[in-house]
């Protein structure tokens, strides 16, 4: 690491003011501060000094999506192998048939993204923004392991600009960029992001997929009424179900969950106030049940679809979330039991976390100023009271 140092200080005088590659500073201060802590330290206003800047932050919500990643890769090429009649194979084959599937997408979305992302800091003359580290794999979580590049690509440029660069780029947006990315896709391709062919690798294209096998997800079985052939509970909590790259593992994501909570970095408020919220709509539906899916057991909505993943992964975005603690508990909450409502309400949108999560990013605002402003009624009384 001493000698890549030295390297790095050496061509550095030809990135800064009156070099010679001036105007590719900020590109390479991405990389810089990517490899090494940044030198620079704040000089006026009150701060707090910290080993972890954002970069690490970032890096840190990273590897907690890898429990995620990795599973979503072996269950695509478990269901592939379900869906082609084939039996037996080992993990490393199982792997392998989603590592091939997943990376692609994986690479276009950083690439797209990044290579925006750096455009639009040159171009303002601002230092990279970190915040696609996270976004980049995020990205690829949330969708059909068969959509093909160029909607990957289509997407990942309309979250970057439209989601956020146009708001002034990371901290400024107002939706989280991998949901905009998808709602994106769901509104403009809906037959690649919907029905049973998505779901499950080469089942589009017909490769020796046998007859008797649908692909179907839990959550499009329930919304068809087909509440008997929902996967038993193990399999929902595991994630050896039909679904998105990342969103199938309960387990999966509650280990990210973990280490968030742990690095402190994740909002236990949101993650555990969505789930109340979820659990409270599913308790609700269960009293008034007029259907099939309104009696499936309120705590198994949680295992269902990108229910987990939303309320670990995305409604704790710490820029389009609500940011005073009672807010994010109050946010938190409704993200929940507005995505069990929209999901089994409207048989239009099976997977309402999506549209839950970007509707509370428009009112994280509204509900932080309701919160600060009762704050200050309170204090205004007990300024009266004193006086």
């Amino acid at each position: 690491m001493n000698s890549l140092r030295k390297f790095v200080d050496k061509i550095k005088p030809q990135f800064e003011k009156g070099g010679k590659f001036e105007k590719l500073q900020s590109t390479f201060e991405a990389f810089e501060t990517f490899l090494f802590v940044p030198n620079t330290v704040t000089t006026k206003g009150a701060h707090i000094r910290d080993a972890n800047d954002m970069k690490r932050t970032m890096i840190m919500v990273v590897l907690a999506l890898v429990p995620s990643l990795l599973f979503g890769m072996w269950n695509i090429g478990l269901q592939h192998f379900h869906a082609t009649g084939q039996e037996g194979g080992t993990i490393l084959e199982l792997f392998w048939i989603g590592f091939k599937a997943v990376f692609p997408i994986i690479v276009v979305s950083y690439v797209t993204g990044l290579a925006i992302e750096f455009a639009f800091a040159q171009i303002r003359g601002h230092e990279v923004n970190e915040g696609f580290l996270v976004s980049g794999i995020l990205i690829p979580l949330v969708l059909p392991v068969d959509i093909p590049l160029w909607m990957v690509a289509l997407a990942t440029a309309f979250a970057v600009v439209i989601g956020k660069e146009v708001f002034g780029g990371t901290g400024m947006n107002v939706f989280n960029p991998a949901l905009t990315a998808r709602a994106f896709l769901f509104f403009a391709y809906p037959s690649y992001m919907t029905g049973n062919a998505v779901w499950t690798h080469g089942m589009s294209a017909g490769e020796g997929i046998i007859d008797s096998y649908t692909g179907a997800t839990p959550l499009a079985e329930a919304a068809a009424g087909n509440i008997d052939n929902l996967p038993s509970v193990a399999e929902m909590f595991f994630g050896t179900i039909p679904g998105s790259i990342g969103e199938t593992s309960t387990l999966a994501v509650l280990i990210g969950a973990a280490l968030l909570l742990f690095t402190g970095i994740g909002s236990a408020r949101i993650m555990i106030s969505t789930f109340i919220g979820g659990l409270v709509m599913g308790l609700l539906l269960n009293i008034f049940a007029v259907n099939p899916f309104m009696e499936i057991p309120a705590w198994e909505h949680l295992m269902l679809g990108g229910f987990a993943f939303g309320a670990v992964f995305m409604a704790t975005d710490p820029v389009s979330a609500a940011q005073t603690p009672k807010g994010k508990i109050i946010y938190g909450f409704l993200i929940g039991f507005l995505a069990i409502l929209i999901r089994v309400i409207n048989p239009a949108y099976p997977e309402g976390v999506m549209l839950a999560i970007l509707l509370m990013n428009v009112f994280a605002p509204l509900i932080d100023h309701y919160v600060v402003q009762a704050n200050m009624k309170k204090r205004m009384k007990r300024a009266k009271v004193s006086a």
